[in-house]
């Protein structure tokens, strides 16, 4: 399934008896963190390839060509055709890392403020999780791209022109290795996104028509045929990333399982304990995962978008 970037928090609905049951509830606590999980990720936007790691680790090829290794030849009446081979890129291997934390949520604050303190758990608890993986994703992604260029001029002070050609031109740089890839995203932090919207939009570049217009709704339209995502978690804060989310790589989860265990939607795992001895109970994430970068080509890195 397609992930939105980003997605609304999570709510809880219900009365002190409902809240209880939820808790007690495997199945209904996966479903309710899936409601942003598997939204907020923006690692799984970018590298969308879905991998299954077995034992602990994941096995692949990095930049496999997708060329033969010899030209088509004219074929003779009555002659074989030529036999080409099919190069491989050089093997990695990659261990998974588990991520994970407990979130204590007391009978005395669920009494007290009823769905409050299980809306405060489920965010932070997700919200950390995300940030995490993230940091972690986004920071592989870029040490592996090596293609890079500085922007035209720091968007604080570009003019719209200026920005629409630091992106286009690094489209273009990928697109030129004539390996099939065509960039469809570009990944910038939070500052460097409200600079190119504000920079757009004075220059007239996005429709104010409606009210679905960008300069109400906040969101970035596609331009140049690449969508735009902002993220705090962005390794270097200055530098914007031009992907092409369909090539670039994927995550390889790990589903260890275990009693009381639900797996949901984005490799997490989760796990309600109660505590009797505390009157309380313990809310748990987890997501065994690791990064794969498949093809650094794929991407692009534009540097010294901001001050």
């Amino acid at each position: 399934m397609p992930f939105t970037y980003p997605a609304p928090p999570p709510s809880v609905s219900g009365d002190y008896v409902t809240i209880h049951r939820l808790l007690q509830n495997p199945t209904l606590i996966a479903r309710r963190l899936r409601t942003v999980a598997d939204q907020r990720f923006i690692a799984d936007a970018l590298l969308t390839g879905r991998f299954e790691a077995q034992g602990g680790a994941i096995q692949y090829e990095q930049t496999e060509s997708l060329y033969t290794d010899r030209s088509p030849e004219i074929v003779r009446p009555g002659k074989e055709y030529p036999r080409a081979g099919l190069p491989l890129g050089p093997t990695q291997t990659a261990a998974v890392d588990k991520w994970g934390e407990d979130v204590p949520i007391t009978d005395e604050s669920i009494k007290r403020l009823n769905r409050n303190p299980v809306d405060r758990g489920f965010t932070k608890l997700v919200n950390q999780m995300v940030k995490t993986v993230d940091g972690v994703a986004l920071a592989v992604i870029a040490s592996q791209v090596t293609q890079t260029a500085a922007a035209a001029a720091s968007w604080a002070t570009a003019t719209a022109k200026q920005i629409f050609l630091d992106v286009a031109k690094a489209k273009a740089a990928v697109v030129d290795l004539n390996e099939g890839y065509e960039p469809d995203t570009v990944v910038v932090s939070t500052l460097a996104w409200t600079l190119a919207m504000a920079t757009f939009a004075d220059a007239g570049y996005l429709p104010r028509e409606d009210r679905q217009a960008p300069v109400l709704t906040g969101q970035f339209p596609v331009i140049d045929g690449m969508r735009w995502l902002a993220t705090p978690n962005i390794p270097v804060a200055n530098a914007a990333l031009v992907v092409d989310s369909t090539q670039l790589g994927g995550m390889a989860d790990e589903n260890l399982g275990g009693p009381g265990y639900t797996g949901a939607m984005a490799g997490i795992e989760t796990k309600s304990i109660r505590e009797e001895k505390t009157d309380s109970y313990l809310l748990r994430a987890r997501r065994v995962t690791v990064p794969v970068v498949l093809e650094p080509n794929a991407a692009y890195k534009i540097t010294a978008v901001t001050p």
